[in-house]
């Protein structure tokens, strides 16, 4: 299978880029193709512009700006999110590639005024995330991302796969036991991706 990572985090020398790294090695040792785009160290630029904005709708045009990043998204057959959580939403990188490159006609299309999810090409998709937060606390606050993720990229996709969702909560009180922990089972979950 072919498989989009998507990574989204400055430092490369955190705990999330370690958590990439795994995620990384883990779908390669398990035999997939991975199609790795750090969205920082290739310099991806999260602003949608003016002009792209006023071509939105113009299906075929609007890709034109993000068309490499269309072409690796339509190739996959899988798409794996790793990313921490921040203020309880995605970074803006990730918000931004999501704004850009998930544009009418590669994402979705418009059926009698309606949108239809419009990425078929992706079956399965997972997330990688952190949170510095209690689980408790991200549920009372509505845990955007985890909605984001969970709903809106099934219906995107419209898999009929389980979205995997692993998230490592409270991390400003971890431990090198419960990091651990966590990059097993995620080792675990995306070998059986």
């Amino acid at each position: 299978m072919r498989v989009l990572v998507l990574y989204c985090h400055p430092d490369p020398d955190s705990y999330g880029a370690a958590l990439h790294r795994e995620v990384v090695q883990s779908l390669a040792d398990a035999g997939h193709e991975v199609d790795d785009c750090d969205l920082y160290a290739e310099g991806f630029d999260p602003v949608m512009s003016r002009s792209e904005r006023v071509g939105y709708h113009r299906i075929g045009d609007n890709t034109a700006p993000v068309a490499v990043h269309v072409q690796r998204l339509r190739a996959a057959d899988a798409l794996v999110l790793v990313f921490p959580v921040w203020n309880f939403g995605m970074p803006a990188m990730l918000k931004g590639y999501f704004d850009r490159v998930f544009l009418p006609g590669v994402s979705f299309e418009m059926v009698e005024g309606k949108t239809r999810g419009n990425l078929t090409n992706i079956k399965k998709v997972a997330v990688v995330t952190t949170y510095g937060a209690t689980r408790l606390k991200a549920f009372l606050l509505g845990d955007p991302p985890r909605k984001f993720c969970k709903r809106s990229l099934r219906v995107i996709t419209r898999t009929t796969s389980p979205i995997i969702y692993l998230a490592h909560y409270d991390m400003n009180r971890s431990t090198p036991v419960t990091r651990k922990s966590f990059v097993e089972n995620v080792r675990t979950r995306l070998a059986n991706l």
